[in-house]
């Protein structure tokens, strides 16, 4: 583990941005970035299309370690390069951005109320290869659509036995057990969710660090307790389908959560803007998130 890498994600002022869009969400955040479908005609373009997306965004004077901390990466992006560079050794030697990669391989059908993640079968091989490459962490994510205390502890457990493989590789995972914003018992979720990170997380050894990518609680400052669990690096939170003004402001409401936005925060951007309007789009998206991350 990177100390200098871990001491930023620990301590930094800034947020985490979500770049993963995977094979199954591209073409809808192509398509929010005015690329239609029309244009590629095959998987590799539209991965081409992705791809030429994050770089704009990664290279874009507005995206720094100043403000953005950390940036989560497809799998397809950490092996492609950035202006001549491998992606994570441009993020962290050029932009000062701590790099993660998104390692699972989506979600399984739904089961008492929860999906929890389709097997990773060539996990440990991706795990080698995102740690020679610079990675610092991984993340990984399910869903919790009910308050079912057997699918919210099955969620959470897979997710703490595939985080300790990922430690066991020299990583920092991010544990993602999404609440679904559209949840009938989204506050009753929210509290059978606490309580097992919590059993989890004081499970954990001294040297065993993760983190916690939660969606924004009913009630402010509901996580406080994994916010302040020595064992916890950081909570970062989903926008979730929230719109980006709502997320920040219900953000602001829960004292050490900082942001890890995917669609909020290319909300706004487009392929047909010029490098001025897409810098300074991009820019007042940043300081949204970055002010609504520093409460």
């Amino acid at each position: 583990m990177n100390e200098t890498q871990l001491r930023k994600i620990q301590e930094g002022a800034g947020f985490v941005a979500a770049l993963d869009q995977s094979g199954g969400s591209t073409p809808k955040a192509l398509a929010n970035y005015g690329v239609d479908e029309s244009s590629y005609s095959n998987d590799g373009e539209m991965f081409d299309a992705i791809h030429a997306m994050r770089t704009r965004i990664m290279t874009s004077p507005a995206f720094g370690g100043d403000r953005v901390i950390g940036a989560i990466l497809f799998e397809m992006t950490m092996d492609r390069e950035v202006e001549g560079q491998e992606t994570a050794h441009y993020l962290w030697d050029v932009k000062e951005v701590v790099p993660f990669l998104k390692v699972d391989k989506g979600l399984a059908d739904e089961a008492d109320g929860a999906q929890v993640m389709k097997p990773m079968p060539g996990l440990d091989e991706l795990l080698g290869r995102a740690a020679a490459k610079g990675v610092f962490g991984t993340k990984m994510r399910s869903v919790v659509k009910l308050a079912n205390e057997a699918g919210v502890n099955a969620v959470v457990d897979q997710q703490f036995e595939v985080g300790h493989q990922i430690l066991g590789a020299g990583l920092v995972p991010i544990i993602e057990p999404e609440v679904d914003i559209n949840s009938p018992e989204k506050a009753a979720a929210e509290a059978l969710l606490r309580a097992r990170l919590l059993e989890h997380a004081n499970q954990l050894s001294d040297d065993q660090k993760v983190m916690l990518k939660l969606t924004l609680p009913e009630e402010d400052n509901f996580y406080a307790d994994l916010v302040n669990h020595p064992q916890i690096v950081r909570v970062v939170a989903l926008s979730g389908g929230y719109s980006r003004d709502e997320a920040c402001e219900r953000m602001s409401r829960n004292n050490g959560v900082i942001a890890s936005f995917s669609r909020a925060l290319t909300q706004g951007l487009s392929a047909q803007q010029s490098d001025d309007e897409f810098n300074a789009t991009l820019d007042a998206s940043i300081a949204q998130i970055f002010a609504a991350s520093n409460t």
